[in-house]
Order: structure tokens, then C-alpha cells, then sequence
């Protein structure tokens, strides 16, 4: 858990304009323990993602098959925001802006003459992501939505 950002910026932002922004920090791994090449680190990335994806497949699961309908309501609702935050995560994680899990996935795709490149799209990766969330995050929320429907069964 990152203090700056999982504790202090979000509770700023909430507070002064009522828009929680924050960011975890980065799982740490040592690069020198894969083997050489694009897709190692590739498959690295991909464990965040996969793993939010099993969580809400898991958890939509209990839901769909109506496990559900012995459940508390409050019950009901964690479970579907589990569902919910999960796939927003994996869905997020996986877009091509540097350093979300997705651009990782893209350079290994790069040709050899983009992919030296990389440094250049990692430099201004950051300020992508939050123009990114603050104009066109509507473009996140469909597929998350439909997402949610087809795990969970329930209209979000």
C-alpha cells in the first residue's frame, strides 16, 4: 500500500472536490529472474489482470447461480461490487497506456524499431493515463457494464 497515493491523495481529492483519485504501488519483481526477451515481462503483466478477472469470475459466480438467494442483501451488494471493482481493474489494467499492465502486453507486439521506442511512450505514460481517466473514462464503462451482466446475470 502506497501512503501517498492508497491513503493521503484520495482522501484530499474526496474532500476538496468530491472525486476520489488515487494509485497503488507497482508489484515489485526482479527482471533478471525471466528469461531474456519481450514475453516474459508480457506474461508478468498479465498476472494483475488474470488474477482481477478469476476474482470476479469467482465471485459473479456465486451470484449467477443463485447462491445468492439465500445471502443477507448487504451480502448481495458486496458481492456484486467485488464483482464490479474487479472487472473495472482488469479492464483498466489492460489498457495500452504506459505503465498499465496492457502496454506492457502492446510492446511485446511492437516490432523491433517501435519497441526501442518504448521509453519515449513510458516518459509520457502517466499524464495519458490521467487525461485518459478524466476524458474518456465513458468509454470504460459500457464494457465493464456488460462484463458485470454477463458474469453476474444482474443488471448493474
Amino acid at each position: 500500500m502506497d501512503p501517498f497515493g492508497s491513503v493521503l491523495v484520495p482522501a484530499l481529492s474526496y474532500f476538496l472536490g468530491g472525486f476520489i483519485f488515487g494509485w497503488a504501488k507497482p508489484v515489485p519483481y526482479n527482471p533478471h529472474n525471466l528469461k531474456p526477451g519481450r514475453w516474459p515481462e508480457a506474461f508478468v503483466a498479465l498476472a494483475g489482470p488474470l488474477s482481477n478477472i478469476t476474482l470476479a469470475l469467482i465471485f459473479g459466480m456465486i451470484l449467477r447461480f443463485q447462491v445468492a438467494s439465500a445471502m443477507n442483501p448487504a451480502l448481495i451488494d458486496i458481492t456484486a461490487l467485488i464483482v464490479f471493482i474487479n472487472i473495472l481493474l482488469a479492464v483498466f489494467n489492460l489498457l495500452p497506456i504506459p505503465p498499465l499492465d496492457g502496454s506492457k502486453l502492446l510492446f511485446a507486439l511492437f516490432p523491433e524499431k517501435l519497441y526501442r521506442m518504448r521509453g519515449v511512450f513510458e516518459q509520457f505514460g502517466l499524464i495519458l493515463v490521467i487525461l485518459f481517466i478524466f476524458f474518456a473514462w465513458q468509454v470504460i464503462y459500457p464494457i465493464v457494464r456488460s462484463l458485470f451482466i454477463l458474469i453476474t446475470g444482474l443488471p448493474l
